[in-house]
Order: C-alpha cells, then sequence, then structure tokens
C-alpha cells in the first residue's frame, strides 16, 4: 500500500464522549459518582449512558427495566434535545477559535481543517489537540477526544481508538501499522452485513482493507469501498463539507439484527431511530415537516407511510409521536420484520421559520421546560414520582442489539 508523505494534508476530527449523559452530569452535579442514562422520549429505553453506566452492562437499545436491574443505583433522566443543541453550540465555537473551517458532522462530533494551523499557533499537532481538549473541557464540562491524520476517514479513526479524553496523531510514516491493528469493522461505514462479507474474502483487518485488489473492492462494495481504500491509504478523496446545502432528506435506517414480530421491540428500534433523526436535526439547526415511516418485511420487502406534520419541527416529543402513528399503521400481528427506519423529508432551517398561529413551536419550547421540572420533582422524591400518562414499560422477550447507525443524507 503506497502512502501519502506524513502531512500532506491535515483533516482533524473531534468527538464528544458520551455527550448527552456527560451534558447531564454538567447540569446535575449532584449526580456526580452515579452512573447515567438517558432514556428515550417514552421513557421505554436508554438511548445513551455514561462510561460508568456501560461499565455494569447497560447497552444503547436496553429496555429501562433491565437497566434498572443491572444499575439500581443510576440516574434515568429523560433527553433534553434542545439543551444537548446548546452544549453542541459551545462546543463548535470553541473548535472554530483554532480552525475556522470545521464541518459540522452531528451534534457531538465535527471535522476540522488543520492545515496551516501549526504555523498559525505555534504548536505542533499534538499541543494542539491536547489544548483543544483541555479548552473544552474547562469551558463546557465535558470531554472530547481528537484525532488528526491525513483524511477524514483516518482522523475518524484516530479519535475513536482512543477514547475516552484521549489524543491521537496519526501521520503518514505510521498509517500502516494503525490500521494493522484495527478489525475492518472498525473502518467508519464498515457494519456488520458489510464486515461478514469481507470476512469471507479473509479480509480481517482494516489494512487487508486497505490492499484489496480495486477490482475485487469493485464488486464486493462498489464506489463506497473503492473511496475508503484511498482515504485508509492517506489519500483525500472525501473532502470536508464547509458550506453544506439543505438536504432533501435525513434518513435514520437499519436493520434490526434478525427477524421479530413483537411490536414492543420494533417500536423500540423506531424510538432510538426517531432520538439519532431529532439529534442531528437539533445539531444542524433543521426542520423537518414531513416523514416517511417503514418497516422492512422478513421477504425483505417494504412497507411504508407518510406523514405530513402540522408544522416544521425538530421536537422529539411530536416526531415520536407520529413516528408511533406509523407504526401502528404498518404493523400486522403475526408478521415478520427485520428493519425500519424513518425518512425526513421538507428540511427547512430553523432560522427561517416563522411563528404558527396556533402556539404549537411554543408549545415545543416549553416541553423542554416540563421535562426539567418533571426530572427535578423525581431525583429530590424518587425516580417515578412523577410520570407521563403515555408511559409504559417495555416487555421485550429478549435484549435489543447495540447499535450504532450513520446519518444519511441525500442530495
Amino acid at each position: 500500500m503506497k502512502m501519502t508523505s506524513d502531512w500532506a494534508n491535515a483533516i482533524g476530527h473531534v468527538d464528544c464522549d458520551a455527550f448527552y449523559a456527560s451534558c447531564e452530569a454538567v447540569r446535575h452535579p449532584e449526580l456526580t459518582g452515579r452512573p447515567i442514562c438517558v432514556l428515550s422520549s417514552q421513557n421505554a429505553i436508554v438511548v445513551a449512558k455514561s462510561y460508568a453506566a456501560k461499565a455494569l452492562g447497560v447497552t444503547t437499545g436496553m429496555p429501562v427495566w433491565e437497566a434498572r436491574k443491572l444499575a439500581p443505583q443510576a440516574a434515568f433522566l429523560a433527553a433534553d434535545f434542545r439543551y444537548y443543541g446548546q452544549m453542541s453550540d459551545k462546543l463548535f465555537s470553541i473548535l472554530r477559535r483554532y480552525s475556522p473551517d470545521i464541518e459540522i458532522y452531528s451534534i457531538d462530533e465535527a471535522f476540522m481543517d488543520m492545515n496551516g494551523i501549526r504555523m498559525l499557533w505555534r504548536k505542533s499537532f499534538q499541543q494542539l489537540a491536547d489544548d483543544i481538549r483541555r479548552t473544552v473541557d474547562r469551558e463546557t464540562g465535558i470531554t472530547v477526544s481528537v484525532g488528526i491524520s491525513n483524511t477524514r476517514t483516518l482522523a475518524k479513526m484516530a479519535s475513536e481508538s482512543n477514547k475516552p479524553n484521549g489524543t491521537t496523531i496519526l501521520p503518514g510514516k505510521h498509517i500502516a501499522r494503525f490500521l494493522s491493528e484495527l478489525p475492518v469493522a472498525a473502518i467508519p461505514g464498515i457494519g456488520r452485513n458489510r464486515a461478514a462479507l469481507l470476512y469471507k474474502f479473509k479480509i480481517h483487518t482494516a489494512l487487508q482493507f486497505a490492499q484489496v485488489e480495486d477490482g475485487l473492492m469493485q464488486r464486493l462494495l462498489g464506489r463506497h469501498g473503492l473511496l475508503l481504500k484511498q482515504e485508509l491509504s492517506g489519500r483525500t478523496v472525501l473532502p470536508l463539507q464547509l458550506n453544506p446545502q439543505l438536504p432533501k432528506s435525513v434518513a435514520r435506517t437499519a436493520s434490526m439484527g434478525g427477524l421479530s414480530q413483537d411490536a414492543e421491540i420494533i417500536t423500540a428500534h423506531l424510538s432510538y431511530h426517531a432520538m439519532r433523526l431529532v439529534s442531528d436535526l437539533v445539531a444542524k439547526h433543521l426542520l423537518t415537516r414531513h416523514l416517511h415511516v417503514f418497516l422492512t418485511l422478513a421477504s425483505f420487502e417494504r412497507c411504508g407511510t407518510d406523514i405530513r406534520l402540522d408544522l416544521s419541527t425538530n421536537s422529539l416529543k411530536r416526531i415520536t409521536t407520529v413516528v408511533k402513528a406509523g407504526f401502528l399503521a404498518l404493523y400486522r400481528a403475526g408478521e415478520q420484520y427485520r428493519g425500519c427506519g424513518i425518512v425526513a423529508t421538507h428540511i427547512s432551517k430553523e432560522a427561517s421559520s416563522t411563528g404558527d398561529l396556533f402556539g404549537f413551536s411554543r408549545e415545543d419550547s416549553r416541553q423542554a421546560g416540563l421535562m426539567l421540572a418533571v426530572n427535578r420533582i423525581n431525583k429530590k422524591y424518587g425516580e417515578r414520582t412523577v410520570l407521563l400518562a403515555s408511559v409504559q414499560r417495555i416487555k421485550t422477550k429478549q435484549h435489543l442489539p447495540r447499535f450504532h447507525y450513520p446519518l444519511l443524507i441525500a442530495r
């Protein structure tokens, strides 16, 4: 594998550590030392957790009742994306001090163009990355992991290889050794199914992936695989999106890891999709007016329904309510399903939104304050003192898989 020079290009990736849980820890210093679990809007599943909760066996997508058994001492808090969005804005404003060119990738991570930045600051990349980590921690109370390398793919892999609160600098001469120590599944965009396919061709490490002949890579993963291969070799083919256009759609979709006819399991997956969808809309200050909810049958056929919202929104409460309605319209008892998803369209900028006649947009903002009040009461008098009427304990018959979904943006 032919490598580029050490710094023919320099891209940084900054990724927050357990972002939602870390935000809650900042807002609630009385929780210091306790594991933290952030819940879906119906308080049915864990959608994020602190490292302390993870150490106790709590996983993303786990039903709340099961998480409480594993971590009875943990704090269980409803997600508040308005607050997470504010913390995210603080993070990105700090990053722009170091480099004016950043790409906001999600609510808790960004890419930075680091070319020329060493000369500007008169510091090495190691010193700059450490300085970024310390500044973010000091001004926001959350920790981040930083990776710097020749391409965005390598920078992201570098930051993820040393979490939490770590710095990894990966110059060109060290890329091969770095890749040889990582499984192929560590490559961004290589999920479970793609990894299984690569294993059949004895491609087990990231380095082996980068060394695959172009013809075979084209046959296995198409253009996507060829682009990743070049990025792993240190050649930039995926430039930063510094001025992204308004996306035509934003989607969250994935296999459930197996067949299921259990309505509560499928609903939990859709709830997690909704949470991640809202997270990215809030991070990018976007609103949606139209949702497409679908289920994937065992035969791989899809059944879906389109839902027009009363107003453009990025409210988790509003979106999960209509997603649940969409699910009920599609679900057929006894039918086996293997996947599900949500596609948001009619995307608009939050800044261009105008108030609605009936005040629904103001109600969305009030919901955040309501949930904060409920959290404070429950912390003072007991975790289940105040519950929403719609809250139901999920009674799944199996574990939900631990999953991570890429943001799909169609242009």
